[in-house]
Order: C-alpha cells, then structure tokens, then sequence
C-alpha cells in the first residue's frame, strides 16, 4: 500500500520511529527502549521549526516605465514554513499561534513521568511535515470472553502546522489479533479531547489527567460492552443485514436495503457489502469463539473492513478515515450503534 510518511531526501531517512518492531511500511527507525515524548520525536526526525512567514503574490504584469514591485504583501495572512526544508505547510491568519513539536506533546509527559505505566511507540509526520502524531500505549488491556481475545489500549495524540485543527488525544483500541482499530464514541461521550495551546505546567498536567480520564472510562465501559456482544448469537442472514445498514451511503439505498432490492445496490457499495461480509466469514481472525456467529464478531465485520480489507490512496488517507473522524470512523461508529441496538432489542432493529 501506498504510504505518506515524510522522507528527508538529504539523511535519506523517514520521519517515523517504532519501538522494538517493523515500522510502519517497513520505514522510518526502529528504537529498543521506550522514549519520552520529546525522545520520541527526535527519534522521528521530528525535531525541527516551524515559523510564520508573510504571504505574497504575484503581479499579473508590469505597468511599462513604472517602478514597481513583483510582489504584493497579502494582508492577514501567513504561511507556515519548516525552517530545516523551507517547505510550505499551509496558510494560517494572523492570530494562529505556532506550537512547536517538541512542546505539543509535552503535556503527556506530566504523566508519563509519574509512574502511569504509558509508553510512547511511534511518532511520525505526514506530507511535508505538516501533521504529526505519536501513539502512547496504555497499560492494562480490554479482555473478551475468556480473556483470549485481547485488546490494547492507545492514545493517539496529533496536531499540524497547516491551520487544519488543534492538539488532539483520542482513545483507539486496537484488537491485537488483527490490528484492528475499534475506536467508538458512546452515548453522551466522546473518544477525543482536544488539548488547548498553552505552555503552563499547571494546565498541562490538568489536560493529562483529562486524557486519561476518558481514557479508563471508555476502556471500562467498552470491555462490559464487548463481552455483552460476544454473548449474543447472530445469524448470517442478520450479520449481512447488520452490514449493509452500517455501510449504508444514503436514504436511497437505505429504502433499497428496507425493501430487500440488493440488485438495485450501486456496484460500489454492493461490492463494499460483499468484502466486509466475506471478510466475516473466511478471515482466520473472525472465527474465534468470541467472534464467531456473535455480535461482536459483526462489528469486527465492519471496522475489520475498513482497517484490513479496504484499499486507501496512501497511510494519511488511511490515518484520516480510520482514527481523524473520516469516513472509516463514522461508517464503524454507526455499527456499533446498531449493535448496541441489537443487543437491547434483538434482531427487530434492523428492519
């Protein structure tokens, strides 16, 4: 698969590190010990500036015999440059305030220092350098059925110099068998925090607690969750349902779905519906007695798709659908509602 990951044609190296493992791709270092996060980015080569610089555009043409400038200063607006590069990160207004690397995720430090067991295990940059993130993993995991089928507990933290969004920290486990993301949001709870841009000690700790706050509420209420679902038997025919419900694109084809009329689907979400569903049925990591014919199972289904089926132009589209809020996430948060229907009202829901 295609990847976005930055490359410094001048170390011949990419900005990217992974603890004690093949990096993402099979690019960037590989580290044995467990960094700090100011470590961690300058293990991913992460460690440069970034400054605001005036915009300027060009004249169409010059008026003949009149002394003049090629350039015109575009008020209120500026651009973000990588000092290491002069790569052009975006364009910012006025009031935006450079954050640099090193001090984004120095906030989670406040807890990594105090003994909370988290460890930072990758770090990269995407496009030019433009966005960042690290991934912290959490100790302790969410356990189902027997306590076979294991799930890890991260944080991934992210932030940009293009003026796209502000330092981030989101909740993502991943099921360790299949690395399969099952990121959710519950009713009246997110699974992100969004962290202010400030420099003060005393803020900085009280973001950290906040993060891992959420954090342990999510991990507790989904490990109750997962378990729940894992008792509850489906059939193909409901799986398939389920499926098509939490793929579905539109209105027009959720009457299509309601009126049973599959050969009406577009090719588009037919063959989306018919990938996730065979990645149901025949892929070694559905056929575990947690997942196997269960509820669980069908919501693996559908994030399974997204995260080990599904082609992406490269790993920040990949990145953005699954983790930042893109299609991937909504498409996987809409299955875990209706499973969570399911679970409370039986196989009614889904007609």
């Amino acid at each position: 698969m295609a990847h976005n990951i930055n490359y410094n044609r001048n170390t011949g190296k990419y900005f990217f590190f992974s603890v004690q493992q093949k990096a993402w791709h099979g690019l960037g270092q590989i580290v044995t010990d467990y960094p700090t996060s100011a470590e961690a980015i300058t293990a991913a080569g992460l460690d440069y500036e970034v400054v605001k610089t005036p915009l300027y555009t060009q004249r169409e043409s010059p008026v003949i015999g009149q002394p003049h400038s090629n350039s015109i200063t575009v008020p209120n607006y500026f651009a973000t440059i990588r000092t290491d590069s002069n790569a052009v990160l975006g364009v910012v207004g006025k009031d935006y305030q450079i954050v640099q690397n090193r001090d984004a995720f120095a906030f989670f430090d406040a807890i990594v220092g105090g003994g909370e067991g988290i460890l930072y295990e990758t770090a990269g940059a995407l496009g030019n350098g433009e966005r960042i993130f690290i991934t912290a993993k959490l100790p302790d995991y969410i356990r189902v059925g027997k306590g076979d089928d294991v799930t890890e507990k991260y944080l991934f933290l992210t932030t940009s110099h293009d003026g796209s969004g502000s330092i981030t920290a989101a909740f993502t486990p991943i099921r360790i068998v299949c690395q399969n993301t099952l990121n959710a949001s519950l009713k009246n709870m997110t699974n992100v925090v969004r962290i202010r841009h400030t420099s003060g000690a005393q803020q900085r700790l009280e973001d950290a607690h906040r993060v891992m706050g959420l954090a342990d509420r999510l991990s507790t209420q989904l490990e109750g969750i997962f378990n729940n679902w894992a008792a509850v038997r489906t059939t193909d025919k409901e799986l398939r349902k389920l499926i098509q419900l939490a793929l579905c694109p539109n209105g027009e084809t959720l009457e299509l779905i309601k009126k049973g009329a599959e050969d009406e689907f577009s090719a588009v979400y037919r063959n989306m519906v018919n990938d996730a569903f065979a990645y149901a049925m025949v892929s070694d990591t559905q056929q575990t007695d947690t997942t196997k014919g269960t509820l669980y199972g069908a919501y693996n289904a559908v994030t399974g798709y997204f995260q080990n089926v599904r082609s992406y132009r490269d790993g920040e589209a990949k990145l953005q659908s699954i983790v930042m809020g893109g299609t991937a996430q909504s498409k996987s948060q809409k299955a875990f509602e209706l499973c969570d229907a399911f679970a409370q009202h039986g196989a009614a829901v889904l007609n």
